[in-house]
């Protein structure tokens, strides 16, 4: 067991480091404050994210900017309808040796970085989506029958646009449930705005350097999962979730009306390993209810099927989340 000053020593690196970090990406991406800490705190929770917004608001940016503030390997996958799985995996080629010997070779698909940009991911077909799964929740490929690892640390980064638009296809469950948030990105104020001119159309152009490297997420990663955890804020974790089932005893009203399933595990593990990063962010090593109330929307909004009524009526599962944090504010009060 480490001592109080040993575990208050790691906290302050842990804040120094997410801090420095966000001011990086800070120097070109202007506002969007929260999706930038929700990414960064899916980054150290080993998880990934998915962004969502219509073209041009800056979703590819922010992935391109937190690339170059990290000293890791970066790919960028550009997803469109004739995109097939070896793109993204790779595939066996037949190489010829200079003797004439003839001999299959693998050859590595843009999966093979540290952090991977999914640009525009729900535009190419599910077959070419779920190339991605095995990637995102084991950390490796496997073609033609050779499993391959992928190097540590992994990080994907999915951008889409609102599937009312032209062109897109819908996530499959398996392939959205595999990412830990998803955040929606909306449009700038007129401040913001007026900062993005300052900065992208004149001569002075920011420079973002590297600030982290992967030894260091990898570090980070292995303390967030150290953070302690009291059976009262776990049980309250487990509540959310169970709230998001319809027909159990936690459900809300609304929930039970519109919903056809609710998260799965992962929805959980999400709650508790973003909860325990923002713990940290706040300088403390130990996880409150707080700290799940305020990474459950991201957690949880994409875990969540609505069912035929709820569609028709266009219920957002983001009001169906705030109402089981409405419902079980009290709980958390009373836990502390």
């Amino acid at each position: 067991m480490q001592d109080a000053a040993e575990a208050r020593e790691r906290v302050q690196e842990f804040q120094t480091r997410f801090s420095t970090l966000k001011n990086e990406i800070g120097k070109e991406v202007v506002g969007y404050d929260d999706v930038v800490s929700k990414t960064l705190m899916g980054l150290f929770a080993a998880g990934h994210v998915l962004l969502e917004g219509v073209p041009g608001i800056g979703k590819t940016t922010l992935v391109r900017v937190l690339s170059k503030a990290l000293g890791v390997k970066f790919s960028r996958i550009q997803f469109s309808p004739d995109l097939m799985p070896a793109d993204i995996v790779g595939t066996n080629v037949l190489v010829v040796g200079e003797d004439g010997s003839k001999e299959f070779r693998f050859q590595q698909g843009p999966v093979f970085a540290n952090v991977v940009l999914a640009d525009e991911i729900n535009r190419a077909t599910p077959k070419t989506q779920s190339a991605l799964l095995e990637a995102m929740q084991e950390h490796r490929v496997t073609v033609g029958g050779t499993t391959y690892t992928l190097d540590q640390p992994f990080f994907v980064l999915g951008t889409q646009n609102p599937i009312e638009m032209e062109g897109t296809y819908p996530l499959p469950e398996a392939q959205i449930d595999r990412f830990m948030f998803k955040l929606e990105v909306g449009y700038l104020g007129e401040e913001e705005l007026m900062q993005v001119v300052d900065r992208t159309t004149t001569r002075e152009v920011p420079e973002v350097h590297p600030v982290l490297t992967g030894a260091e997420i990898v570090e980070m990663r292995n303390l967030v999962r150290e953070v302690a955890v009291a059976e009262h804020v776990k049980r309250y974790a487990v509540r959310l979730v169970s709230a998001t089932h319809p027909g159990s005893d936690a459900a809300t009203e609304a929930v039970n009306r519109y919903l056809k399933l609710g998260a799965s595990p992962r929805g959980i593990q999400a709650l508790m390993l973003a909860g325990k990063v923002r713990a940290l962010v706040e300088g403390r090593f130990h996880l409150s209810c707080e700290d799940l109330r305020d990474v459950a929307l991201p957690s949880l909004r994409h875990r969540m099927l609505l069912n035929f009524e709820g569609e028709a009526e266009e219920i957002s599962t983001d009001s169906l989340v705030q109402g089981i944090l409405d419902a079980t504010k009290e709980m958390a009060e009373a836990a502390g």
